[in-house]
């Protein structure tokens, strides 16, 4: 059994681009021609995708996608999917862990770590460079007796470490300073450079910055990447926003507090001829072309929201107006009758009553990825009869909706008038579908690690990223 080599790449702080850079390496290594997989021990975000074994966090999908390996439950062991403030579902190897959840988050730590570790070693044994993203920041003083996901990771692989922070908030050299001398005396020789990213201006100007800070810890700063906004990687945690183009098409999507998968709309910001946008307020409802409720990670308690906000009855107004409107998964539950839930999973309650249609949680999450094809459509959505497309589903409800025309077979969506309402996740990931729906041609996934690669490569060089294998 071989040992890969590990390049790790941690934050001074949450943001600062952690999942971009590893997902650029990964692409990088595995242009070398070497096998690449990728590994974050524990993740927090209500993204996920479906991988043989159930779901892992989006961003090492996509890293596994950047390294042309198959996604993998190992590649990302814990997942913790957040329900309200102060607690979170636990994913464990892919799969719902209900005493894990109820239980405190040391003990917790305690309990996962011997998967993690095992994972770790079994990615270690079947790949020659294993690139792994750490979580927040290493230097986390409170959380390191309990560490699981920086630090001990990196101890564990004995993964060359880049921390990197984002210069754009300011204050980036004393982030990167304050993180080192955090870090205990034992995981300092790990450190092999930082590197500054969301750069804007003249790298000249970060003079004497740089060598002061290896003066003061030893350690180079690698690189400096520049701002790039552009790169088409979806964001795991945060909304963006498209700048409105004059007479262009208007989607908005409503932004309740648990939603989930919002992911899968990152293409939509490179359409020609699209603006995007979240609502969080009736006004913006009003104004759009194309209304979309994405998928809920808690479908009562978002429904509860959407009448104290009065966004409910601004969806109620644009539905019922017969304007194109996209419901998936939970949006799709929150537009029918009813919401029961007999197990205790989610919650129950009445919906929006748009849909003719009754949702039931069951208590065995539903998993699944492949392709669909969508049937005979009409007036917005007749562009896409018969196209098929790419996707997947990751739910508890079941629907019944006998009165709707079917969209999709297996139960998995319906349409009337002009909202169509799918189960399935991942449509505008489909150059087809943007293409037979907006016109248009856009970059591809393919593209956007591609671009990532020659990136890092050219802010990076060939002859440092070689030499953190060494």
């Amino acid at each position: 059994m071989s040992t890969a080599r590990a390049v790790m790449v941690c934050g001074a702080t949450s943001g600062a681009g952690k999942s971009l850079l590893a997902t650029a390496l990964a692409r990088w290594y595995a242009r070398e021609g070497l096998k690449v997989m990728p590994f974050k021990a524990q993740n927090m975000s209500n993204n996920a995708r479906v991988v043989a074994g159930g779901e892992i966090g989006s961003a090492q999908y996509f890293q596994a996608l950047a390294a042309r390996a198959e996604p993998d439950v190992r590649m990302n062991p814990v997942l913790l999917k957040p329900e309200r403030d102060t607690a979170s579902q636990v994913i464990l190897l892919g799969q719902r862990n209900d005493p894990l959840t109820r239980m405190p988050w040391r003990e917790r730590s305690a309990e996962v770590w011997p998967a993690v570790r095992e994972s770790l070693a079994q990615l270690q044994a079947e790949a020659d460079v294993l690139v792994i993203e750490g979580a927040g920041s290493p230097a986390e003083i409170n959380l390191q007796s309990s560490d699981i996901v920086n630090m001990r990771i990196a101890a564990a692989a004995a993964a060359a470490t880049l921390i990197v922070c984002d210069i754009d908030r300011g204050g980036a050299f004393a982030h990167l300073y304050g993180t080192y001398q955090l870090l205990e005396p034992a995981y300092q020789p790990l450190i092999r450079g930082f590197v500054l990213n969301k750069f804007r201006g003249d790298p000249a100007l970060l003079a004497p910055g740089p060598e002061q800070l290896q003066e003061l810890t030893g350690v180079p700063t690698l690189g400096v990447l520049p701002m790039w906004r552009d790169h088409g990687l979806p964001d795991e945690d945060g909304v963006f926003d498209t700048p409105a183009g004059g007479g262009g098409l208007r989607i908005v999507i409503v932004a309740y507090p648990h939603l989930s998968n919002l992911d899968e709309f990152a293409a939509l910001r490179r359409v020609p001829g699209v603006s995007v946008s979240w609502a969080r307020q009736a006004a913006t409802i009003a104004s759009a072309d194309l209304l979309i409720l994405p998928g809920s990670k808690s479908v009562a308690a978002d429904l509860d929201w959407l009448r104290q906000s009065g966004l409910a009855a601004a969806i109620c107004a644009h539905v019922r107006a017969d304007r194109p409107t996209l419901a998936l998964c939970g949006g799709l539950q929150m537009l029918g009758s009813t919401i029961v839930d007999p197990h205790g999973v989610e919650g129950s309650g009445p919906g929006l009553g748009l849909l003719p249609v009754v949702t039931e949680m069951q208590p065995a999450k539903r998993y699944r990825r492949g392709r669909y094809a969508l049937g005979e459509l009409t007036g917005f959505w007749a562009p896409l009869s018969h196209v098929n497309f790419d996707a997947y589903e990751i739910r508890h409800g079941t629907t019944q909706a006998a009165l709707l025309r079917p969209a999709l077979a297996d139960g998995c969506g319906w349409q009337q008038g002009a909202t169509l309402a799918l189960y399935t996740h991942g449509l505008f990931e489909n150059s087809a579908v943007l293409h037979a729906l907006f016109g248009a041609a856009c970059p591809t996934l393919e593209d956007t690690f591609e671009g990532l690669a020659d990136f890092v490569g050219e802010h990076l060089g060939a002859a440092t990223l070689r030499g953190l294998l060494r």
